[in-house]
């Protein structure tokens, strides 16, 4: 039975795979500083892929930095606290992450993460550097290659890509070979920034397919996986947060939020989106008017409302409730008005 949500502490709790709660980070600047990621709330469980979708300049990849603990100055964590299979951290401000973390509990694979193989240098090299950064140089070359090696076979991965320049690989074949790299050390979660938004749509579907993979070997625990395309999405991930001007606005199963979204941004945000299943490509692609604000100036109360076609009064000066149950929930006056009701007739 669904539990009506009135505190993201009553969804987020030390029970998931990951659990963040609280998290505030920004851009240092001359007098202040921008913050690009304002009191998120998140948590993915054991065996789950959670999509994180939004415009550009919403926050994601900022987000992504933070979660992978790998936020380098001018951007700071000021706040908040995260667990992450038992481990936890609290972040402070000018307190550096557990450097031990990265690559062994969380992973990040980052955007354009297939242009990080040096053209000078073979995979296998590549796979070498990665695991001496975290164990030393203790770890002989052969042990390193063949750690890789016996990865690759795991995820069929032909071994001969190890002897391989990058030149010599397609894009589709360098960003899995990246991904599965990114696994090297066995990771509880991967973060993956984008990993598909430079590759055609055949080679977007074997890397979403080789995160599955992944996932049901065991290879990993969990995936937050991060993007702007939500057709990606719908195949690969099962619950999706959809983010906006550094907050998360809306959370639920990738169906719920694909077909009865609750929130007007999340509902626009799909509304501008040409998808290619027959029972969603018959609605009227629209843009979404205006743009994003300025992160070093954001709006009162709901920060979408100056964009919204629903906003009230109370949207402009008041920050909105969470609506909805701990499976599906949004943070909108207009979703509390209208309970149960999805938003996309209304758009």
């Amino acid at each position: 039975m669904s539990v009506e949500v009135k505190s993201i502490d009553e969804v987020v709790t030390t029970n998931h795979l990951l659990s963040a709660r609280g998290l505030r980070a920004g851009y240092a600047g001359r007098t202040t500083d921008t913050i690009a990621v304002d009191d998120v709330s998140l948590y993915v469980n054991e065996g789950e892929v959670l999509g994180i979708a939004g415009e550009s300049g919403c926050g994601k990849s900022t987000l992504a930095a933070v979660l992978s603990l790998t936020a380098v100055p001018p951007l700071h964590v000021l706040a908040g606290e995260l667990d992450v299979a038992g481990k936890r951290l609290s972040f402070e401000p000018d307190k550096a992450p557990p450097r031990e973390w990265r690559g062994t509990v969380v992973s990040l694979l980052p955007q354009g993460a297939m242009n990080s193989l040096s053209p000078t240098a073979r995979v296998g090299d590549f796979a070498v550097q990665i695991v001496r950064a975290h164990e030393g140089r203790k770890v002989s070359a052969s042990d390193a290659k063949g750690r890789a090696a016996e990865r690759f076979a795991q995820l069929d991965l032909p071994a001969r890509v190890l002897d391989a320049y990058p030149h010599q690989l397609s894009g589709g074949m360098k960003q899995r070979v990246v991904t599965v790299l990114s696994t090297l050390l066995n990771p509880k979660l991967l973060i993956a920034d984008e990993p598909t938004s430079a590759l055609d749509v055949s080679s977007q579907r074997i890397v979403t397919d080789l995160m599955r993979e992944m996932l049901q070997k065991q290879l990993v625990s969990g995936i937050i996986f991060v993007t702007h395309d939500l057709p990606v999405l719908r195949r690969v991930a099962d619950r999706v947060a959809i983010m906006y001007a550094g907050q998360i606005h809306e959370t639920g199963p990738t169906e719920e939020i694909i077909n009865r979204a609750r929130h007007p941004y999340t509902g626009a945000l799909i509304g501008s989106v040409l998808v290619p299943e027959p029972q969603i490509r018959t609605r009227r692609i629209s843009g979404i008017k205006g743009s994003p604000p300025d992160l070093s100036d954001p709006p009162a109360g709901c920060r979408f409302h100056p964009r919204c076609s629903l906003a009230m009064d109370v949207c402009t000066t008041e920050q909105p409730p969470i609506v909805g149950d701990e499976r599906h929930y949004a943070t909108c006056w207009w979703a509390k008005d209208h309970p149960g009701e999805p938003v996309e007739a209304k758009l």
